[in-house]
């Protein structure tokens, strides 16, 4: 197919990621085959992710209202996330620490109604029918009285704190990927999608590759952003803090960036009237987004192929696709530095941008809007990020 070493050699990019494309590189309707070493260790991997361990991990945070940043129950859900990490036997837990001070004036949402723009942001070009979108700031717009007292409390700026644990690689402990999914919300709901579907996917891999009997040669990192809403300020603290420690004690360094940010609604394109199909329709997929004009592109895209294979190989009901604008999510921080991607329900510039989910940042963002169907798109993202992750780290299970 190609020589990975002379590839490595003339490109610069890591090694695994063309010995995980050459893996997986057979043909999708095949399924996982035990070779003569024995049962597959990554779908084995794959099946211990559960539907129902998802959702409940979804709805523990959505206990939580919408933690927004700067608040009490942000602060809360914190350390029931570090909790949680510790009860899985993840290693390394830590928080890094961060100032947040709001702008002088607060920016407008930019992303209007039909026909204010004809590009999104990052890239793509809208297409089809456009429903208004935005950010609900309205209290009275939430109709459940136990969700409007917990979201009452109003964020103040100072001091921030996000949580993170790491799966120690055994024979390269200094090379390590970084998987993230942002913990705050807004809109005056429970943010259950976004980003509650994001946050509890990368805690549920967190959980499978903690498992006593999970191994790997290089390391993975699951990190939980706060201040995602307000501009990325948590992913950002991270990178101006931990960039030039890679290589040493205290930072491995970065092999790729996988964000995962709103996972459960792919409802197809509004209708005339502004409204959606109530059920997620049967062709909807897992978007694997790269930015086409990052300066680490390449690697980006060679990395999000090497997840759609993944899927191809391991998902067990949506497909993925490919796309080339991701954009305002905590994968854009990383883009220049290292290989960065973003998983999600939908295209993030051209169609969450567009109004194809009605529930971003708003009330009805609640954990009983979403289906069996709808939940079971992030599990397969989950999955998807769970295979690709074992093959590029070299997973087994003893």
């Amino acid at each position: 197919m190609f020589d990975d070493r002379r590839s490595c050699l003339l490109t610069g990019r890591p090694p695994q990621l063309f010995v995980l494309l050459a893996a997986l590189a057979i043909p999708a309707a095949l399924p996982a085959q035990a070779d003569s070493t024995g049962p597959d260790p990554i779908a084995q991997l794959v099946a211990r992710l559960d539907l129902e361990r998802y959702k409940a991990t979804i709805k523990g945070l959505t206990n939580f209202g919408d933690r927004r940043q700067g608040t009490d129950r942000n602060r809360a859900a914190v350390d029931w996330i570090e909790a949680q990490l510790r009860s899985y036997g993840c290693g390394d837990v830590a928080r890094l620490k961060y100032e947040y001070q709001p702008p002088g004036s607060p920016s407008p949402d930019g992303r209007g109604g039909q026909g204010v723009r004809t590009s999104a942001s990052g890239g793509g070009r809208y297409r089809g029918i456009r429903a208004r979108t935005g950010v609900n700031n309205d209290s009275l717009k939430q109709p459940d009285a136990r969700v409007r007292a917990l979201d009452a409390q109003a964020s103040t700026p100072g001091a921030r704190e996000e949580v993170y644990c790491t799966k120690i690689g055994d024979t390269h402990p200094g090379e390590m990927y970084i998987v993230g999914g942002h913990m705050d919300g807004i809109g005056w709901g429970e943010a259950a999608n976004d980003d509650g579907s994001g946050a509890a996917l990368v805690m549920e891999l967190a959980r499978v590759f903690s498992g006593p009997d999970v191994h790997t040669d290089r390391s993975i990192r699951f990190i939980l952003w706060n201040n995602e809403e307000t501009g990325l300020n948590g992913s950002r603290a991270y990178v101006e803090q931990r960039r030039a420690l890679q290589g040493t004690k205290d930072e491995p360094k970065w092999l790729g960036m996988i964000q995962h940010d709103m996972m459960l609604f792919d409802h197809g394109m509004p209708r005339a009237d502004g409204t959606l199909s109530p059920e997620q329709r049967p062709e909807a997929d897992v978007n694997i987004e790269f930015q086409s004009s990052a300066k680490f592109a390449g690697e980006a895209q060679e990395l999000a192929w090497a997840f759609e294979r993944a899927n191809e190989k391991y998902a067990t009901d949506y497909p993925a696709s490919v796309g080339s604008h991701m954009t305002n999510t905590d994968s854009a921080p990383f883009q220049d530095y290292v290989a960065a991607i973003s998983l999600r329900e939908n295209e993030r510039g051209t169609q969450i941008g567009a109004g194809w989910d009605p529930n971003w940042h708003q009330p009805t963002d609640l954990y009983a809007t979403y289906s069996d169907k709808d939940f079971r798109l992030g599990l397969n993202a989950a999955q998807t990020t769970l295979a690709a992750l074992a093959g590029l780290v070299g997973a087994t299970i003893k």
